[in-house]
């Protein structure tokens, strides 16, 4: 027997047998290869695919922000000296948030109260004065020009300690500004300064955001804003959806904002929809979202979400036919709603489909009729 024969036979028989086994696997997911008679043809819940009057929507790329947000900055110039929190970190209105170098500030401070203890020093002198040259007055021992001077003196010796004390509060503010501060309940995004950098009065040191009050903002074109502006107008956005593709997650938007002015460069207006508070972990600003905003009603062939059957890459529904045969149907999906999928093709009105397709497939047709629609 010739050796090259032989094994080119053995290498032939090895590739029928994994054809035959690729077939059989497609055979199978195709719903080619029976489930079996009595379970295929076991009672079980259907629905009707059926033409309704469903909501048409505009989906808009967003972006998750918070509607509460602080850029902290320093008031005055000095380096930071130490840092009472970091990102994450959650915070009260007024809690210390991190230091700057104070020394300057204390200065100014001591500065300060040493010209209110001159002026007031200065007024008590003012005041003696002003007492003695009265009274030589009265004794005729000096003019009325003299006590007018003194009047004088004393109104200057007073109005400079004023001043003084004015001059002292500025600086003890100052002082506490060395202090920064949370001016809002939420979380620490990031430090935008470390310890040792020099902080300059308007750069800012922290961010903050309250985590409590989120929301979607995205963008609408110019030629859809029309429509958005009428379901506006007849309270329709009460419908709008947020979704959070990287959670696999829809919520109801709490209210929703269509902006009153139109961004020239990237020609669209802008749309906010409040979030209902609290969201789950991983929601937070700077997370991608879609805008579900609805602009009215459309005719569409829809069956119910349960119906759908997802394997790998194929979308796909159980057909149940009149003599309870059930059949594998590839189909192409559209909008969703609450109760229903879109079906764009694949599935004629009227046909019945099977709720429980996981259970599989009884008939002998499936990818070729799919194919044939």
């Amino acid at each position: 027997m010739n050796p090259f024969s032989l094994a080119s036979g053995r290498a032939a028989a090895r590739h029928a047998v994994a054809l035959l086994g690729l077939l059989w696997a497609v055979g199978a997911a195709q719903g080619e290869v029976s489930a079996g008679t009595a379970a295929g043809t076991a009672a079980g819940a259907t629905a009707t695919a059926e033409r309704r009057s469903v909501a048409s929507h505009y989906v808009a790329d967003a972006v998750i922000e918070a509607v509460r947000q602080a850029t902290v900055s320093a008031q005055l110039p000095g380096q930071v000296t130490q840092y009472f929190v970091d990102a994450g970190d959650r915070v009260r209105r007024g809690q210390l948030l991190a230091r700057i170098d104070a020394r300057e500030a204390d200065a100014q401070l001591a500065a300060g109260a040493a010209q209110v203890t001159q002026a007031e020093a200065q007024l008590a002198q003012a005041r003696l004065n002003h007492e003695r040259t009265a009274r030589l007055v009265q004794q005729d021992f000096v003019s009325q020009a003299a006590l007018d001077r003194a009047e004088a003196d004393l109104k200057t010796a007073a109005a400079a300690l004023e001043v003084a004390r004015a001059g002292r509060t500025v600086a003890g503010r100052a002082r506490d500004h060395a202090e920064v501060r949370a001016p809002i309940d939420g979380v620490v995004t990031r430090r935008l300064l470390e310890p040792g950098e020099l902080a300059q009065p308007g750069r800012p040191v922290l961010e903050l955001h309250d985590p409590l009050a989120l929301r979607a903002v995205g963008s609408v074109p110019q030629h859809v804003l029309a429509a958005v502006l009428r379901a506006a107008q007849a309270g329709a956005l009460a419908g709008t959806r947020v979704e959070l593709p990287a959670l696999g997650l829809q919520v109801a938007a709490r209210r929703v904002t269509v902006m009153p002015a139109t961004d020239a460069r990237q020609l669209a207006t802008a749309v906010r929809a409040e979030l209902p508070a609290p969201m789950p972990a991983g929601v937070m600003p700077g997370t991608t979202a879609k805008l579900w905003l609805p602009i009215g009603q459309t005719d569409r062939l829809v069956v119910p979400p349960a119906a759908i059957l997802l394997r790998s890459e194929l979308t796909a529904v159980i057909v149940v036919a009149a003599d309870g045969r059930r059949v594998l149907r590839q189909v192409r999906t559209g909008e969703h709603g609450a109760d229903w999928i879109e079906i764009l093709t694949g599935l004629d009105p009227g046909e019945t489909v099977a709720l429980d397709p996981q259970r599989g497939t009884s008939g002998a047709r499936g990818a070729g009729t799919a194919a044939a629609r």
